[in-house]
């Protein structure tokens, strides 16, 4: 099944647009394809933030006094 694409009005900055149509140009892909596919990039990254985030809540809290003294304790600084 085939989903119909959206279309947004979007502003840019104009040396962002200027790039982004010299890198459409570049590599033979549509401004809406190149657009399309960092938005993809950027909440795949958000997703595996939040996944972090949540892998880790359940670790113990630490002081940022403590963490400095581990640091220290481990020669890392």
């Amino acid at each position: 099944m085939t989903t119909q694409a959206k279309r947004a009005t979007v502003y840019l900055d104009p040396d962002l647009h200027k790039a982004l149509r010299l890198k459409s140009a570049e590599t033979s892909r549509s401004i809406s394809e190149l657009v399309n596919n960092a938005i993809k990039e950027a909440l795949a990254e958000d997703a595996e933030d939040i996944a972090a985030f949540e892998e880790r809540s359940r670790e113990p809290l630490i002081s940022y006094d403590e963490m400095v003294k581990r640091l220290k304790r481990d020669g890392r600084i």
